[in-house]
Order: C-alpha cells, then structure tokens, then sequence
C-alpha cells in the first residue's frame, strides 16, 4: 500500500461556501499520513486544506505535529498493520498530539481502534467532512485557544500548500458491485456520483491554481453517473475537455468490461492520458467467477487489444491477487500465463488476505500461507519482466513529461523526477527550474525502475 505524506490542494465541490482565506497566526500545526488508494489521497487533500483554512499549519511528519491523522486503508490485513504501527509511531513521535485515525479501517472496526491507547479519535468516512472540525476541537480542549470553522472557500488558495502539479479529483464514491473478496462497499458504502457541473467549476479551479494534471478518482469509476440522469463517463469526460483548459487530464481505473467504444473516442483528445489501470485479479476464469468480477479473461483480452489498438502508445497497468480461496496450481498457471501474454508496465501483486464481512472470508478451500507468499513471488517475477519489457520497448520515443520534484547533484545541476503521459517515471539533469512544466523528452534508458529521459526544446 502506498503511504505518504500529503500537502496538496483539493476543493470542495462548487457549491461549497466561499469564505476567505485565513491570513492570522497559525493555530497549531497539523501532520496527514495517507494509507492505499488515489480515492484516499483525495480526501488527504481535502482534509489538508480544511486544516488550513482553519489556520493550522500543515507540516511534515517528522516534525512535531499538534494533529497527527492517519488516513488508513482497510483493503488486507497489511494494511490493517501498517496503519496501526503508523498510529503508534506518531504518539511515539509526538506524545502530546490529537491522533486521529481516520478513513476505511474505523469505518469497518471502530471499536479496535479504539481500544488502541495511542489514538486519540476514531473517524470512519462517513464523518470525514467533521474531521478537521472534531480534532479541532480536541486540541483546544487539551492546549486552550480560539476555534475557527472550517468551511471550505471555492477558489482561493492557501500559500505553502500549492506543492503539487498533480491533483486528484474525487467525481464518485462507493461500490455496489460486492465482489466476494472486498471490504470497499461496506466501508465507502453505495454509489454516488458527484454532477458534471461541480466537477467541471472543480477543474476548472485547479486549472486556475496553476495545477498541469488533474486525475479523476473514485471507488468505481466505470459507473460514474448511474445515478443521475442521463449521466455517464464518456459524458463527463467530453464535458472536462471541451469546457475546461486542462492540459492533462488522468482516468485513475477502469474494469475490462467497462472498455467501449463510446469511452475510447474520448481519447482522440490528446490531453486525456493514454494511460489505463484495469485490474485483472486473476488469469483464471473460474477464479473470477468465484470473485464475482463481470467480466472473464476474454472479456479482459479484447478490452486490452481495443486499448492497444484505438490509443497508440498507451500503458496499462494493473493488480492481481493470488491464492484466493480454491484457486489450484493450475489457476495460478492460468494468471501468471495471462500476466506474461499481456506484459503489463506495471502490475500490484496482492496475497489473498480474509477480510471478515466478505463473502471469500468463509469460503472453502483457503489456501496455505506459505503457498501463497509462494505464488506471490512467481508472479511479483512476472510483473518485473513486463515492467522492463515495457520500458525497454519505449526507449527512443518522446513523451510529453510533467516535472514534479527536483534534488541538487554533485555536479551542480538539479536532478528533476517527472511523469510522462503514460505513466512513467522519468528523470534529467539540467541547470533550469522545471518545476510544474510539460516539456517533450526523448527516453534515453533505463536506469533501475526509472527511465533517463533528454529534455526536448518545447
């Protein structure tokens, strides 16, 4: 699961209440420590300019934090672990701070949280939007001190938080699909869309606030808009690229079966990211069908060939789980076959892991733990062989990269780390200020998991 520290801009939707930016002395200082997937990274931004807008200070980790929130993943029993040894590590760190832990882990086990003596508050997502509110008040109840609301402004930006060139924008949450292995519905609950039009005056903000890339995220995007009317995802994204000027714009994951021909037009806009994650799960079809996935492994060729077919030069990336309960040696085979014929650029290897309240947890035929760290590793060897088949068989080309992050060299030059459009990460040297640029780059090399890229005049 990814974890970091997170500094970024998010709004509100438009109907959001506009008040002014809060310009007095901070109130305290406030750390965000974000667990898992791009749909909690988004509710880190928002959480992040709340506090702000409050007047707390947001800081790193590694320094003394009033507020201390730690926004977990709940997907497998890792990621239970590592957001409670994050929980511990900042009460070790900062043993006077409110510590919040927040997001999907409390919304499915409150009470074990609870029970953790270096928490503070439990938070599910179901009341995140008074989170900033609630540790607020936590930490004038222990320090004393005035309260501010926390209401969210539409446009203004906040100075010191605009660190990012890349924003995530949440268009849905929630998943009624209740595939047999996933805690995600009981945890981000029913499916609900957000309207085209909040969403286009949201870009259209983060466009203004000088951000190049805005990724569309959420639980199930595929079905953006089934609750509305006469809304889809071909829909919006139409709607984003003509009514907006965003120079790139990112879909964060799609399923194979959600790969028609009417969503693939909207890639004939050069500003839409020939990038696709579409999970697998499994080369098995009899493992998919116990998964309860829509689609199966022909379902899932043909959506990869129309990519590859319709969007030159595109990537895809996927995840897939081994050792699901009854999955044999020769389902295994199946999905490392399947793996191997696709040559993913990059692929997120998951052991099968029980979470109580799904359907797998108390299925038959649960497969021995030694055998699934087993399985794991043959197809964690897979997923390199793609990864650097799929780069090598780049180099030369030119990519449109986004530069994000810079670090001095010995040599007196910056070594800056970007993103190309399709997903891959790159670096140059050089003596100028990239920072939040697009610029073309000729991929030169690959220098361990990143490619060396030679900047082009723009």
């Amino acid at each position: 699961m990814a974890t970091e520290t997170f500094i970024p801009v998010q709004l509100r939707p438009a109907s959001a209440a506009a008040q002014p930016t809060y310009a007095g002395p901070a109130k305290g200082t406030v750390a965000i420590e974000t667990h898992g997937c791009k749909l909690n990274q988004a509710d880190s931004a928002l959480l992040a300019r709340q506090f702000a807008h409050a007047g707390y200070h947001l800081v790193d980790l590694k320094r003394d934090a009033d507020i201390i929130v730690v926004n977990t993943c709940t997907v497998t029993a890792t990621a239970d672990s590592k957001a409670r040894q994050a929980l511990r590590a900042a009460r070790r760190a900062n043993p006077d701070a409110v510590v919040v832990a927040a997001g999907c882990y409390p919304q499915r086990a409150a009470d074990a949280l609870r029970r953790m003596p270096q928490v503070t508050l439990v938070v599910g997502n179901r009341e995140k939007p008074e989170l900033a509110d609630l540790a607020i008040a936590e930490h004038i109840r222990l320090r004393g001190g005035p309260r501010r609301s926390t209401a969210m402004p539409q446009a203004e930006i906040v100075p010191g938080i605009l660190r990012r060139s890349r924003v995530m924008v949440k268009i849905q949450e929630g998943c009624d699909q209740v595939c047999a292995y996933c805690i995600v519905p009981k945890v981000r609950g029913r499916e609900r869309s957000i309207p085209p039009d909040e969403l286009v005056a949201a870009v259209r903000r983060h466009v203004a606030n000088g951000f190049q890339e805005v990724a569309l995220t959420g639980t199930q995007l595929g079905t953006y808009g089934f609750d509305l009317e006469e809304v889809d995802l071909p829909l919006l994204l139409g709607r984003l690229l003509a009514e907006t000027d965003v120079p790139r714009l990112r879909v964060s994951s799609l399923q194979a079966h959600e790969i028609t021909p009417d969503l693939m037009e909207r890639w004939e806009d050069p500003r839409l990211c020939p990038h696709f994650h579409m999970p697998l799960q499994s080369g098995s079809d009899a493992t998919l069908t116990a998964m309860r996935r829509r689609y199966d492994t022909d379902t899932y060729r043909k959506a990869v060939n129309t990519i590859r077919n319709t969007v030159v030069g595109s990537s895809i990336t996927t995840d897939v789980i081994v050792g699901f309960p009854g999955e044999n040696r020769a389902d295994h085979d199946a999905s490392l076959s399947l793996v191997e014929e696709v040559s993913f650029s990059d692929c997120h290897v998951f052991p099968y892991s029980q979470r109580p309240g799904t359907t797998a947890h108390y299925l038959p035929g649960q497969v021995d733990p030694r055998e699934k760290r087993r399985r794991a590793a043959e197809m964690a060897e897979a997923a390199e062989k793609g990864f650097l088949a799929y780069r090598k068989g780049i180099v030369g080309q030119t990519r449109r990269v986004l530069w994000e992050t810079s670090r001095p060299t010995d040599e007196g030059l910056l070594a800056w780390s970007g993103l190309t459009d399709n997903y891959v990460r790159v670096s140059t040297q050089t003596d100028d200020d990239l920072a939040n640029r697009i610029t073309p780059a000729r991929l030169a090399g690959l220098e361990g998991k990143v490619m060396r890229a030679e900047r082009l005049p723009a």
